[in-house]
This record gives structure tokens, sequence and C-alpha cells, in this order.
């Protein structure tokens, strides 16, 4: 029986306190895999399994015989603060303190499957639907108040866990349902409340996870111990494609309970000892094959516009295509060719699962953003019905699209299949860096004039992206793919062609995606996917025809914005930046070798979702080329915030991690193998070069909750790199921007 070790809590479960007080059957790790109280919890039915259909208010909510209210959520807390926005959310609701609120997320046999936690909708659409559930509850418990108290619905209010009728009488949501289904389907047009009246709904309450990460309690899926549980180890190739043609076991004979296991191409080891499986990893001799099918990451560019592409398409285009034909004779047209690189996520734990896999019920606590996808996946590779495979959430690192996770949770999968045992597989540094799915690389094109009068008159944009298969079940996993199992053919990239175009009113605009096939190294989503690289192209060549016009960058982009909402965190970052009117680059005289600048960037993320402008000031070594970012002030506006300050915190982090993808990270490779596999050849941003934040955040009551998770990093590449101009009067136009590369560019 899998189970945790008694003393280690479990983050955001039901507390058994809370579930004797309810007088449910919680289901928490202590089941064997399959068991046959599967799916029951909080508020159903003594021997009745729970709802899951998006349908069913009873999917998202239960009551318990105390009022305990539990919100089960498909969508899971990445480190984004959904913890306590969620609870704020449902609480405004049900009436009742988000103290009374118990969450559990991300576990296949008791949340419903709403869909992976990525490209920020969370809250935006995973909140939006748990709140309306809890509208609809409402509903209910307000007409059972009514009959309870034989007083119209109308002159009911729900408040504090009761149902309060005008004249003072009340009764309890615990004597209304509590311990019992709501039974009713959910209402899209259920009543929310009215902002005037929000009690939770705007406040920065504290997060209740952050207590127990800062003492170092909190419950990582590292620290899961299960009984019996082995460690596991992948022996990964030497280069990409590479096949085995012979495994010497004999080679680890002597290292105590290890055992190797070889599926096809796929090797691994076992054993009860951490360490000694670690050792026996390294020791274990395995003869590869030859393989170099890379093309290596200095022919990048080369092999973007050299293809094989798949199709060719129209993103955008609007206004007079003439216009935009004529560019390519224009005398005055301005051009300009912007790369971004392969970026790994970085993350600084390494990957890390847990899986209890036997002949026929199985469970995986793994930190995958999408642990209803992958119960589907991980059933299919081990030949487990689906409804006797349980997939749990626990935290993980950061990473914000696809990392290592969900493949090091398929190496457990194979290897507990193979063994009949629990195994826990970590990564190491060089298995995260070397073989997590990559951000893809892009290339764009740009070309634009001006008019007469300095605005902009014709634009296109051509990009050289890899295309992301349609419809694709899953992302190939390493180990399945070695092992011969049944793997989807295709790669995810995310949405990498928005944002291409400028807000700025061209008369004519046509952006064109080159769509390349398969990129060199596996691809997935990585944070901001696509919008990143087109808004460092598309503001830093909004800065260049500015630059074109002689006229202040800021300003160039406030007169021509149409959308009032995007027009104010332009206008705001201006303010907070005391930004004074003036042509880039800076006449100002330099600091001895040290040279000054500033610059901005906004996008308006997805063309229908938050907008944010960001603004920065830099300096510049002139000798050494070293660049130093000493202040950010980002004006943010996601709409109706559930909780100011976990945007604020999402807002420093997308800054602070796109500093750092900007600055420092690229995946390097040669023709067989990733070569940036340590922190000294992949490093990141370190404490020193952290500056000085300022955020304004743009609350809109009125206004639906929008991603706050992804949009803020994306303006921050092109503000850097306009600020670098500012101080240099030098473009930098592929990124990272590193010091030796600026050195050269000045020279």
């Amino acid at each position: 029986m899998a189970h945790l070790l008694p003393a280690i809590a479990l983050p955001g479960a039901l507390s058994r306190r809370a579930a004797l007080k309810a007088g449910a059957l919680f289901v928490g790790f202590c089941l064997a895999p399959g068991g046959p109280a599967l799916g029951q919890a909080a508020g159903a039915s003594a021997g009745a399994a729970r709802s899951l259909a998006l349908d069913n208010v009873d999917s998202f909510l239960a009551i318990g015989t105390d009022g305990t209210v539990v919100i089960y959520s498909g969508k899971v807390d990445l480190g984004t603060g959904h913890r306590i926005a969620i609870r704020q959310m449902v609480g405004e609701e049900l009436g009742i303190g988000v103290e009374r609120i118990e969450l559990i997320e991300g576990d296949t046999a008791l949340t419903p499957d709403q869909g992976p936690t990525a490209g920020s909708t969370g809250i935006m659409r995973g909140g939006v639907q748990l709140r309306q559930a809890a509208a609809t509850a409402r509903e209910a418990l307000l007409a059972l108040g009514a009959q309870r108290l034989q007083a119209p619905v109308e002159q009911l209010l729900l408040a504090s866990g009761e149902v309060r009728a005008a004249d003072g009488r009340s009764v309890g949501v615990a004597s209304l349902v509590g311990g019992r289904s709501f039974d009713v389907k959910m209402n899209p047009k259920a009543p929310l409340k009215k902002p005037a009246d929000y009690k939770l709904v705007g406040q920065s309450l504290p997060r209740p996870d952050i207590p127990a990460k800062v003492t170092g309690r909190h419950v990582y899926v590292h620290d899961l111990v299960v009984q019996g549980m082995l460690h596991g180890r992948v022996v990964r190739p030497p280069s990409v494609g590479a096949k085995v043609l012979a495994v010497d076991e004999s080679s680890v004979a002597r290292l105590p309970g290890v055992r190797a296991v070889r599926i096809a191409d796929f090797v691994g080891v076992v054993g009860a000892d951490e360490w000694a499986t670690v050792r026996a990893a390294r020791k274990l001799k395995v003869q590869w094959s030859e393989s170099a099918p890379l093309v290596g990451h200095a022919a990048l560019v080369d092999w973007a516009r050299s293809g094989p592409f798949v199709a060719e398409e129209v993103i955008t285009a609007k206004g007079d295509a003439a216009r935009v034909d004529a560019l390519r004779d224009a005398p005055d047209v301005l051009r300009a060719t912007y790369s971004w690189p392969i970026q790994s996520h970085g993350s600084i734990g390494p990957s890390c699962a847990v899986a209890d896999v036997r002949a026929d019920a199985g469970t995986v606590w793994t930190a995958s953003q999408a642990s209803h996808r992958f119960l589907n996946i991980f059933a299919a590779l081990v030949d487990v019905p689906r409804d006797k495979l349980r997939v749990i959430y626990l935290d993980g690192p950061g990473c914000y699209g696809m990392n290592g996770s969900d493949d090091a949770a398929a190496d457990a999968v194979l290897l507990s299949k193979a063994v009949g045992k629990p195994v826990r597989v970590q990564w190491s540094r060089e298995d995260e860096l070397g073989w997590d799915p990559k951000g893809p690389p892009q290339l764009l094109d740009m070309a634009a004039t001006l008019t007469p009068e300095g605005g902009i008159d014709a634009w296109q944009t051509d990009m050289w992206v890899p295309r992301a298969t349609a419809n694709l079940e899953w992302i190939p996993l390493l180990s399945p793919l070695a092992a011969g199992m049944r793997q989807p053919v295709g790669q995810s990239t995310g949405l990498v062609s928005q944002n291409g175009d400028p807000p700025y009113a061209p008369k004519a605009v046509v952006v064109k995606a080159h769509w390349l096939g398969p990129a060199p190294l596996r691809p997935s989503n990585i944070r901001a996917p696509g919008k990143v690289a087109n808004c460092f192209a598309v503001e830093s060549f909004v800065d260049e025809l500015a630059a074109k016009a002689k006229a202040d960058p800021l300003a160039f982009r406030l007169q021509r914005v149409s959308n009032p909402r995007s027009a104010e965190v332009i206008r705001r970052v201006g303010q907070m930046m005391d930004w004074k009117p003036r042509p880039s680059p800076s006449v100002a005289p330099t600091r001895g070798a040290i040279a000054m600048g500033r610059g901005m960037a906004f996008i308006h993320y997805k063309n229908s979702e938050t907008h944010v402008a960001v603004a920065m000031e830099v300096e510049v070594d002139r000798d050494s080329g070293r660049i130093a970012v000493r202040r950010v002030c980002c004006a943010h506006d996601c709409g109706l915030m559930i909780n100011p300050d976990a945007v604020r915190a999402q807002v420093e982090g997308n800054i602070l991690q796109t500093l750092s993808r900007t600055l420092y990270e690229e995946t390097t490779f040669d023709r067989s193998r990733v070569t940036s596999v340590d922190w000294q050849s992949y490093p990141l941003l370190r404490f020193p070069a952290v500056p000085r934040i300022e955020i304004a955040l743009i609350d809109r009551r009125d206004e639906p909750p929008l991603g706050a998770g992804e949009a803020a990093s994306s303006p921050v590449p092109a503000a850097l790199a306009n600020a670098i101009f500012d101080a240099t009067g030098v473009r930098m136009r592929s990124v990272p921007l590193l010091s030796d590369k600026l050195k050269a560019l000045m020279a």
C-alpha cells in the first residue's frame, strides 16, 4: 500500500480534523492504487463516487456537516497564488471566509478535468468556472433556505455560512446540505456578486502555502516517501537518437541492491539506496550507436531560412495590400532581422516524480501542469485501465511551460511497472538542461515605411517558426519513445504566431508565418510562448521607426494606440519613469566609460488579454560591453484582480525570469547533443544583478479577470534592447544580449 509518512503534511488537502468534523470520507494518499474508495470525498453520500462532470456543481464543491467548504480544482497552483485566489472567488459567492475553505487540486480521482494549467488560464478560466459553480450553489442554498424559513428567496441573504432572513431568522448551510450532494447542474447565468459588495475578491489576503515554504516544511514531490519505494535513474544516450547496441549488467553487479532495466532503447537502473542508484547509472556500461541528427545552434538562422517548410500562412492582413507590396521596392524602407534562441526552462530544482504501478492499477505523483491529460497517457503506456490509474499533483520546481516533469513521471511509470514496486525518479542537472523540452527558436524579418507625417505607413512581418502539430495527443516523451511504445508524431510549441503586428495603427500590415517542420531539439511551450520573441522584434522595430522619425519612442506609441486601456499603461509607465520626451539615442554625456539609457515596450497580450507596458534604465560599460539593468517600471492591467499581492508577485517573477532569458540564456548544441548542461554553460540571473522593480497595478473591478502568469514577460526584452540602443546607439537584434556581442557591435 502506497502512503506518505505520517509526519508529512499534505499541501492544500482537506485536513484530518476537517474531514472528521464534516463526517466525510476523504481519500488521501493512504489509498492503495486503484482501491475501491477511489473518487469518493467530502459531500458524497456513502458508497457513491463523486461526480467529475463539468456541468455538475458537485464536481467542484462540497459542504461538510460543519459548514466547511471543499473546492475541487482541476487547475493547480504553480506558484501563482491560485490557492488563495480560488478560495477568495468561491468564498465571495458563498459568503464564507477563506479560513473555512479547503482546496484539493490536480487529483484525477477527485477533481474535474478543467484542462492544463497553462496560457494564464488558471484564474481566467478555471477560477471563473469554479466561481460560477459557487454562484449556482448559492442559488440552491437560498432556495433551500426559503423552504426552511418559509420566506421569499429575494428577501434572503447568504453570509457567514448562514441563510439569513430580513426578520433575523437564519439557518446554517450545514443543516441545509452539509454532507450531502447539491445535485444541481451548473447555471452559467447564475448572477455573481457585484463589485460594490465584494468582501474577499480584490483583497491581498495571505497565501496559505507561504509559511510552510519559507520554513522548509512544504511538501514538494521531491519530498514524497512511499512505503517500499525504490530510487530510479534513466541512462540517457550520449547523442540524440542513438540506439542501444549492448548493455553489460555485470558492470553494476557489485553495487548493493541495484537492478538494471532495459526495454528496447530505454535503459534504467533501480535500487533501494539513492546514491547507489546514481552510481549505478554512471557505471552501467552501455554501448550506443553513433548519431548526429542536429544542425548545431550556430546554424539555426540558416536552418530556419532553408526549411523544410510544411506550410505558409498569412496570420494578419489589414488595410491596403498594395502598400505592403510596395515595400519590396520602396527606397525608404526600413528592414531588420531579429532572432530568438532555443532556451531551456531552467528550473532551479531538477524534475522528479514517483509512481506505484502494479499489474492492473497505479498511482503517479507528479508536478505536471496537466495531470488529467497524462492520466490517459500513462494508462496507455502501461496498459492499465484509465479508471484504475490515479495521477496526483504535488508541487515541483517552477516551470511555466512543459519542462522535464512529465518525462520524469513517464520514467517512474515505466520503471515501476518493470519492477512491480514504487519508484522515485529525480533527474540530474545534466538531465534537466540536456533533455527537457525546449522553447523553440524564432526568426523574424521586419519591413516598414513611414508616412510623411511620421506615422507607420506599411508594415510586414515574416516569421520562421516550428509549427505545432494540430490535435497532438501529447508531447512525445523520451522514455516511451526509447522503449518503442506508441507515441504521437509531432511537436508542441504553443501559440507562437501571436502579437506579430504592431498595435500602432499602420495604414497596412501583413504578418506571414513560414511554418517549419521538426525543430532541431524537442520543443514545448515556454513562458509566453512566441509572444516574448515576437514582442521583442515588434517593439524593438517600432523603436527603430521612432528613431528614424526622430520622435520620442513613448510619445510615438501613445499617439497611435487606439485602445484606451493600452494608452493608460503606456502613460502610466512614463509617469513612473519621469519620462522626458526626446528621440533615442541619448545625447547625454557618458560618465567615464558608463553610458546611461532608457527604453520601453508595450504589449496587448494575444491582442485580447492583459495590457502591459515596461520601461527600464540601464548602464552600459563601453569598454567591456557589460550591461547592468538598474531600474524596471511596469504598468499592468489584467482586469479584475482577485488578489493584488499575488498579481504583483507574478509580475515580478515575469520580469526577473525574462531578464534572465534575455541577458544570459541560450541552449547550445553541436551535431549530436546539447552542450549547455550546467549553470556555467547555461547561466541564470543572479541576486547581485536584480534591479529595482516598481509595479503599478491597474484594478478594473467591472472587467473580467485576465491572466497574470505570462503577459508581463513579453515586453521585457524589447524594453531592454531599446534602453541599450538609447545608451549606445547600437541596436541588438539577437538574444541573449551578451556583453561580448554588444562590445563587438560597438566596435
